[in-house]
């Protein structure tokens, strides 16, 4: 499932071709993606002028004129490409077109339809179902050790898991997690709890610098991942541990031969990849 990084990716990507623009016509090719869509969607987003294009977490916000929002998840599968002159017929799993007043054609692509389109107003955005609860952006200056050691104390669970709850953090899904505590040296079967003082600056500091980096490559491209413009994401270059259970890890003098190398783990159904040499 794409993480803060590809859907920033895809947020950027938009942007300049949306923000400002009216949406002249909007086709629906389907009757619903993981939801329905809600009654009166095409009708209601048609006409009306894109004034931002914002992401909260893995959800996109179009937030449009007259207070209206529609929000956005890409699920495991979804991709919007964006076609500025002469676009191809809709495919298969092109399932829903959006037309600027520009002529941009916008394609929501989703083979396996997990994802979703729904409509809110505005100014319930921050208590609406799908995002009311969330904790905050991780790249946000207030998010340091003091925010990581005081959210998770008395939590019972791993540390992995803790970053995994959008509750504590937004946007972090399992592949940042793996490459977040790799870059700490903390082990993923570490309490949360445990989790405060130097430990959790270094936390808090491995954050904000894969999460940067990972949005300047464009996200990684492991197997869905698309920017608008149908560009690769790069970062999955750049992965430490995520999928490279046996391998070495980069600048570290455990020996594979001897340890096994980024050794992989189960953890409430997710892979964890790591290093039990250096995170601790």
């Amino acid at each position: 499932m794409p993480e803060m990084p590809e859907v920033e990716t895809v947020r950027l990507g938009l942007k300049p071709v949306l923000e400002g623009r009216v949406l002249k016509r909007v086709v629906l090719r389907r009757a619903d993606l993981r939801l329905p869509f809600p009654p009166g969607f095409r009708a209601a987003l048609e006409g009306r002028r894109v004034q931002a294009v914002d992401r909260r977490g893995k959800y996109l916000l179009f937030r449009l004129d007259g207070g209206l929002a529609l929000i956005a998840h890409l699920g495991m599968s979804g991709r919007f490409r964006v076609h500025k002159r002469a676009p191809p017929p809709p495919g298969k799993h092109d399932h829903v077109v959006f037309e600027t007043d520009h002529g941009v054609q916008v394609y929501y692509h989703d083979p396996r339809r997990f994802g979703l389109m729904t409509l809110a107003r505005e100014k319930e955005l921050d208590r609406h179902r799908l995002l009311a609860g969330m904790g905050p952006e991780p790249l946000n200056d207030f998010v340091d050790g003091a925010y990581l050691a005081a959210r998770l104390k008395g939590r019972g669970c791993s540390v992995k898991a803790a970053l995994l709850d959008q509750g504590v953090i937004a946007g972090i899904g399992n592949i940042y997690a793996s490459e977040i505590l790799f870059r700490s040296g903390i082990s993923p079967r570490r309490a949360a709890a445990s989790i405060k003082g130097a430990r959790a600056r270094r936390l808090a500091q491995a954050i904000k610098e894969v999460l940067s980096e990972a949005v300047a490559a464009g996200g990684s491209s492991l197997r869905d991942h698309r920017a608008p413009d149908g560009g690769l994401g790069y970062f999955q270059q750049r992965l430490a541990v995520y999928g490279r259970a046996g391998e070495p890890c980069p600048d570290c003098a455990c020996d594979p031969a001897r340890t096994g190398g980024v050794r992989r783990l189960v953890q409430s159904g997710r892979s964890t990849f790591y290093c039990a040499n250096r995170q601790r």
